[in-house]
């Protein structure tokens, strides 16, 4: 993904949304926020996807994530669309914005073009996924082919990740979820943590005899 990547400030554009016009940098203020990009409105994965986000929503929201959506058509197919995917996911309101791009210039700044699939107007936004930290850096970058639906339990899980590591000294191992042990970061030295996990922690026994694979609750 040449481009806007992990550790780039998003830019703050100002952009049409289904709720208004929003400048992002206003718009994500000082929360979490998720911006995530479709390639086209009335299409099948993305219909799934906008409405599992909106199901997921609260879940977000209990956690301080923002969430924006965005696609290349124009306001009005947004609003109309919005209706197929709260039919489709029954329960689920899409109250979360959908920036319009019709001109396709956006998914150029936010680096979410995909270069292989294209329209009569050019090349489509990718399946890309950016999860923005509250100084306004990309934390987590998704990027999907059209042909893949996201998960949105992997979404809250690396969301759930990312804060915990911006709030402790620690890592999260493979295939971690939430209520799970982590682990504690390799330059926190041992008595260093046993003051920053009062709750203790449990060191591997290794072959190498090194104490780097540390594990604890938070």
């Amino acid at each position: 993904m040449p481009g806007l990547t992990i550790g780039d400030t998003i830019p703050d554009l100002e952009v049409d949304t289904t709720q208004g016009k929003i400048k992002l940098h206003h718009f994500c203020s000082d929360s979490w926020t998720i911006l995530f990009s479709h390639p086209g409105d009335f299409t099948p994965v993305c219909t799934t996807e906008l409405g599992k986000m909106a199901q997921y929503a609260s879940e977000f929201n209990k956690r301080g994530v923002m969430l924006l959506g965005m696609s290349c058509d124009d306001l009005e197919s947004h609003k109309e669309w919005i209706k197929d995917i709260e039919a489709h996911t029954p329960g689920a309101k899409v109250n979360y914005p959908i920036i319009s791009d019709p001109k396709r210039e956006i998914i150029k700044q936010l680096n979410m073009v995909d270069p292989d699939e294209k329209d009569s107007n050019g090349n489509l936004p990718s399946r890309a996924l950016h999860i923005v930290g509250p100084d306004k850096k990309i934390k987590l970058s998704f990027l999907y082919p059209a042909q893949t639906g996201r998960n949105m339990d992997e979404v809250l899980r690396v969301v759930e990740s990312l804060q915990k590591a911006s709030k402790y000294k620690i890592a999260t191992p493979a295939n971690w979820k939430p209520g799970e042990p982590v682990v504690i970061s390799p330059d926190v030295t041992n008595d260093q943590a046993k003051d920053m996990f009062p709750q203790g922690f449990k060191t591997a026994d290794l072959p190498s005899k090194k104490e780097y694979l540390r594990f604890t609750n938070v």
